[in-house]
């Protein structure tokens, strides 16, 4: 089988480690196509995000890579783009003049009454923001989180959706919401109809194992089974911020999808193909 991951950041964006760094542990794990999707909201930057004067340099040392390993691995570019309502949102065309092969969205950042929270930042912080900017209502800041993911779907240009249900994060170390109440479930639902329709890759994504000790990855079990009653493809990110998680959690995310009753993951060669499982 081809061991792929498409969800990798570099000390371009918010990670630990160079770009071939990356290549080669990549190689080392025995990862045959690697891209790369530092965070991005062109024209924009965020505290974490890739700088407006840095995407050259980004595109040219992948491309660098692509010619130095060519043979070894198959490089691809990529970014993994933001969503936030009329600031930025994930679209080929915004991209255009960096030529990239794929795009991975994204949402973070949850827009509140003057405010928002980010759906995987810190314990502290989210509570605070959603006291001040939600009235308190963690129902309501879970409910908008998955309305931007919906509009996402709605307005963006993509290949990948990226950790779908990511704002479940506040819930590894504090049940900051109950996920079997029956209002989160008619929101995995409705998100997973409207991934259905909309044609995108959905990541399994284990970032949250490698990094926080996460007991499962993106999406929650729940979620995949709404994913494969809909039909939804397929694919496992890593979404790794050190050279050390590129391949965190792989083999066990197989097994993971095929209790879930998936027969083959979705892989990007050049566009989307598909491969068993």
């Amino acid at each position: 089988m081809i061991k792929t991951n498409y969800h990798t950041h570099t000390e371009f964006c918010d990670a630990k480690n160079t770009a071939e760094e990356m290549v080669i542990a990549a190689m080392e794990k025995g990862i045959s196509i690697l891209g790369f999707s530092s965070h991005a909201m062109y024209p924009f930057a965020g505290d974490w995000h890739i700088g407006t004067e840095k995407y050259a340099d980004y595109v040219n040392e992948i491309n660098r890579l692509k010619e130095k390993y060519q043979g070894q691995i198959k490089i691809y570019t990529g970014f993994e783009v933001e969503y936030i309502d009329g600031i930025s949102i994930p679209c080929f065309d915004t991209y255009r003049e960096f030529k990239p092969d794929y795009l991975i969205g994204s949402v973070h950042f949850v827009p509140g009454d003057g405010g928002y929270y980010e759906a995987d930042g810190k314990e502290d912080s989210v509570k605070e923001r959603i006291g001040k900017f939600f009235d308190g209502s963690v129902k309501k800041a879970v409910q908008e989180y998955f309305c931007c993911e919906r509009k996402l779907l709605k307005d963006g240009d993509f290949t990948f959706l990226g950790h779908c249900d990511l704002v479940q994060k506040q819930n590894i170390n504090s049940m900051l919401f109950n996920e079997n109440e029956s209002w989160y479930k008619k929101e995995l639902k409705v998100l997973a109809k409207e991934i259905g329709k909309s044609g995108v890759c959905v990541e399994v994504n284990t970032g949250a194992i490698c990094r926080l000790g996460a007991k499962r990855p993106y999406p929650s079990p729940y979620l995949l089974d709404l994913l494969k009653a809909n039909n939804v493809p397929l694919t496992i990110d890593s979404d790794a911020h050190t050279s050390a998680g590129i391949d965190c959690w792989f083999d066990e995310a197989i097994q993971y999808i095929k209790k879930a009753g998936y027969t083959e993951l979705a892989f990007y060669e050049d566009g989307l193909k598909f491969q068993k499982i």
